[in-house]
């Protein structure tokens, strides 16, 4: 793209940017509550690009002046000092128009959104439960460090620790388009705690992360969805629920089912329930989406396909492998106490490597 093409773009942006900005201010968008959310995540959108527009154009500004000062000074020192300034924004420009073409790219509009994630204990019994306790556990330390708040809406213990399957959903900034690299199979290389011959097993968990909806992005009718109340299971003693607060709802369109029971309050319980039905579908068009873009990429790091085995983690070697990208390290103890940033830093450099080449060709 050319200095020229990128700045008529640019341009174009800007003027977007200053309208939006009038319209989240009109009394009329802000009472149709749909549009001015739209509007106003718009904005955010465009103030990035309006803030790097502002710095490549002081940048290019900065170059012509040094420019006409090395061809029209006399002063030894002044013209020195050009150069200087010329080499110094000549050396940034790239990765500027770098980051510009990156923010022109339509980003992922779920990216965004709060998520929910699911955990099953995949082959391997136990051991497969156990290590997806392990990985839940993974990820709350990781949620804990982001400042992002966790909300385990069901779940189903393993018989020797762990979960068969748990759900929850992750609030924060920006959390699906962080947390969506984590959609796959997720396998273990160890000796499990029930081995008695040390013998090393390989067993394997899938994690899924879909995109909250929101209340504006699916319309639920009330007549389309089976209520069961129900008594909630719990771990034993006190701590089990004896009142019918759990919830389960049935979309009858669909037969998607969820279920909460994490609160006491059937009123809290079904809230949240109605949000996870809500995801799930809307997943079912958002899955739509993502297998139209694999289809057009030779490789795609976020492909949302649940069946891929993504990562291993091998307790031997202390080795924590991704296989979309060939990236290993061998900190695993760190990983699995919720240092994973970096694999996931890896992971969006990777596919935004691969949006940027898919937007020149």
């Amino acid at each position: 793209m050319s200095e020229n093409t990128l700045l008529s773009r640019l341009e174009g942006l800007q003027l977007r940017f200053e309208e939006v900005g009038l319209l989240i201010t009109d009394p009329a968008v802000i009472g149709d509550m749909k549009r001015f959310v739209k509007l106003t995540k718009e904005y955010r959108d465009l103030e990035k690009i309006y803030k790097a527009t502002l710095r490549y154009k002081q940048v290019l500004g900065t170059i012509e002046e040094a420019r006409v000062i090395l061809e029209t000074e006399n002063d030894a020192e002044m013209k020195e000092m050009a150069k200087e300034e010329l080499d110094n924004c000549n050396s940034t420009l790239p990765a500027l128009e770098e980051e510009i073409k990156l923010l022109l790219i339509p980003a992922d509009p779920e990216d965004g959104k709060n998520a929910i994630v699911e955990i099953r204990g995949g082959t391997g019994g136990d051991e497969a439960a156990i290590f997806a306790g392990d990985l839940f556990r993974m990820y709350a330390k990781y949620c804990e460090i982001k400042g992002w708040k966790i909300e385990v809406t069901s779940f189903n213990e393993g018989t020797a620790g762990g979960y068969k399957e748990i759900i929850f959903t992750v609030s924060g900034e920006n959390v699906y388009g962080i947390l969506k690299y984590e959609s796959g199979v997720h396998r273990v290389q160890r000796v499990p705690a029930t081995e008695t011959q040390g013998r090393v097993h390989t067993s394997a968990a899938t994690v899924a992360v879909l995109p909250e909806a929101e209340e504006f992005d699916v319309e639920i009718n009330e007549k389309d969805i089976r209520t069961d109340i129900f008594c909630a299971s719990g771990h034993g003693g006190q701590s089990v629920n004896t009142t019918y607060s759990a919830i389960r709802l049935v979309h009858i369109p669909t037969g998607i089912t969820v279920q909460c029971q994490d609160e006491k309050s059937q009123l809290k319980n079904k809230a949240k329930a109605m949000v996870e039905l809500r995801s799930r579908i809307y997943n079912m068009e958002h899955q739509k989406y993502l297998d139209e873009i694999a289809g057009k990429r030779k490789t795609m790091v976020s492909s949302g396909d649940r069946s891929a085995k993504i990562r291993t983690y091998n307790y031997p070697q202390g080795r924590i492998t991704d296989h979309r990208i060939n990236y290993t390290i061998y900190n695993l103890t760190a990983f699995m106490d919720g240092d994973i940033q970096d694999c996931i830093d890896h992971l969006i450099v990777a596919e935004n490597a691969e949006r940027l080449k898919e937007s020149e060709l």
